[in-house]
């Protein structure tokens, strides 16, 4: 028997919602269940501090989680690290601290307030003597990819055509075309986020399982055994087909 691995969509600051999916995945797979995280832990909800504290918990503990980076993610540690506020894969009028994107929210978790606009070395300073160095340092530190078995983990996807050992960051925690377009095998079954979805759907070479917690739809969890997929529900699994 093969044996299973979950899965968390992007959680962005639903540090309750978060609580609720690992409930689930504790009444499917017990208190020791293998969790893989697509990342996007922080902007737009409420608690991303809450979330990153949970998740770097778990980590001090040797929890059998693994944490893969997100765009959000590098959006705060770049702020913190070298005060910049805007990702050339975003339009250049798009600010991290602008609702759209949510790092007001997260700073906001953390007792600070930021504006679009406003004075940015200002709140950067602000910010670096509020978020706690464990949590920058756990952040820095997360990988790109996790594999499993016949999966690939990933936050946003990979360029087609090109070898795992060559993808860059940029298009592991951005891309989107050509990425899913792509209709051909990728070899392993990517499971990834990033591309908001009403709900979690799977193309057959790839999972998406970002169904919308930025934009407070529900958070969602799934399991795998091999290259099968359920998603989690209250009632139990239910199956995600291509």
């Amino acid at each position: 028997m093969t044996q299973p691995v979950y899965a968390i969509g992007d959680i962005h600051g639903q540090l309750e919602d978060l609580h609720r999916v690992l409930e689930l995945i504790e009444a499917d797979g017990g208190k020791d269940a293998e969790i893989v995280f697509v990342g996007d832990y922080v902007d737009r909800g409420p608690d991303s501090k809450g979330v990153v504290q949970l998740l770097l918990d778990a980590q001090t503990t040797g929890r059998p989680w693994h944490m893969i980076k997100g765009n959000h993610d590098r959006y705060l540690t770049r702020f913190l690290d070298y005060c910049i506020v805007h990702d050339p894969a975003t339009r250049p009028d798009l600010f991290w601290f602008n609702p759209r994107l949510g790092g007001d929210k997260t700073l906001a978790s953390y007792g600070v307030t930021a504006e679009d606009g406003g004075p940015l070395v200002e709140i950067q300073q602000e910010a670096q003597a509020a978020v706690p160095q464990v949590h920058r340092d756990f952040l820095n530190g997360l990988p790109l990819t996790h594999s499993h078995g016949d999966l690939l983990f990933v936050h946003a996807g990979i360029r087609p055509k090109v070898p795992l050992d060559q993808q860059v960051e940029d298009d592991l925690i951005w891309i989107r075309q050509p990425f899913l377009e792509y209709r051909r095998s990728f070899g392993p079954l990517i499971v990834h986020g990033h591309t908001a979805l009403d709900h979690p759907v799977h193309a057959g070479n790839r999972v998406n399982l970002d169904g919308g917690a930025g934009y407070f739809r529900p958070l969602h969890a799934a399991v795998f055994e091999g290259r099968d997929c359920w998603l989690l529900s209250e009632s139990g699994r239910v199956p995600l087909r291509p």
